[in-house]
């Protein structure tokens, strides 16, 4: 009886050894969440790398700008892709979000669109602009206007410039506010329309061959990974990091997107 007993007890603790690496290898299960378009598609990539090194990434996807950091300070996600770093800091500042930046992404050259003209020198007076209606993109796109020389904003107004900033509009511009992820449906309404080039992917638009002007890449608009301050030393923190900035993700997004997504690494 007794030796039985010691028999079954160190069979017992041999399949216990055997099993702990199995256990230690397990995948980790986190939510990434995602707007539609290339964030959706680069995020795909993403996680067919974290896979290989025990992180399994469920991607969920959202169609507008506010609900990823709602959906990840209440805990309804571990991460997101899908804004630049002042459009967080500008959501941390006015809703005293916990959230931090992981790493640098992906940079989305914003563009200007039109279906009624070719060139800005087309633009007629009191002709009628459409842009974001955040503060960060709304600022990038009147900054955009102001590098193509149709506006001007006071000095101060920095990235968080508005339409009040807008000391000098020699044509008379009309500024017209719309949600970001609905302006490329108004190109119909409207003269020209600054669009985040995600959202113009998204609808069809080639930003190489369809916009009239675009943004210099290297500004500081680059997009980036977010997480909860608390999770910042977390181990999958540092596996989702560095599945994004993989040579494979590279890669495909070099081949993907021809240069109107680039790579901030």
């Amino acid at each position: 009886m007794q030796r039985r007993f010691v028999i079954g007890l160190a069979a017992a603790l041999g399949a216990a050894v055997l099993a702990a690496p199995l256990l230690a290898n397990a995948d980790e299960t986190i939510k990434v969440g995602v707007t539609g378009g290339p964030h959706e598609q680069v995020m795909e990539v993403v996680k067919r790398v974290a896979a290989k090194n025990g992180l399994d990434i469920k991607i969920v996807e959202f169609s507008d700008y506010v609900q990823p950091n709602a959906a990840l300070a209440g805990g309804d996600l571990d991460a997101n892709s899908y804004q630049h770093e002042p459009y967080l800091d500008a959501q941390v500042k006015d809703r005293g979000y916990k959230l931090v930046k992981l790493a640098d992404t992906v940079t989305f050259p914003m563009g200007i669109y039109s279906k009624k003209i070719k060139t800005l020198t087309q633009l007629k007076p009191g002709a009628r602009i459409a842009v974001p209606n955040d503060p960060t993109n709304g600022g990038r796109a009147l900054l955009l206007l102001q590098t193509q020389g149709l506006i001007k904003l006071r000095a101060s107004a920095g990235l968080k410039a508005t339409p009040i900033d807008i000391v000098d509009n020699p044509r008379k511009l009309k500024i017209v506010e719309l949600d970001a992820a609905q302006i490329p449906r108004s190109l119909d309404d409207v003269d020209a329309a600054a669009i985040n080039t995600n959202f113009a992917m998204q609808a069809g638009l080639k930003p190489k061959a369809d916009a009239i002007a675009m943004e210099d890449p290297h500004g500081p608009y680059v997009n980036i990974l977010a997480i909860r301050a608390e999770d910042r030393n977390k181990p999958w923190a540092a596996k989702l990091a560095a599945a994004y900035r993989s040579p494979e993700v590279k890669q495909y997004i070099e081949q993907k997107f021809g240069g109107a997504v680039i790579a901030s690494w």
